[in-house]
């Protein structure tokens, strides 16, 4: 039921988290902003070349 939500966070932690030696909640916080905003944005995904916010204005 959560496969998308499952692969997303998969991708933060190999892609951002596990990356980075955090010493705050704050850096932490950040970090995740600035990911979610990158992978949104600016990330091509794999199968369809295009970020996700692009995809989903392709398609309206």
């Amino acid at each position: 039921d959560n496969a998308m939500a499952e692969n997303f966070f998969g991708i933060l932690k190999t892609e951002c988290i596990y990356r980075q030696k955090l010493k705050t909640f704050q850096q932490a916080n950040d970090l995740i902003d600035e990911y979610i905003y990158f992978y949104n944005h600016e990330r091509l995904q794999t199968k369809t070349g295009l970020a996700p916010l692009s995809l989903r204005q392709a398609s309206l």
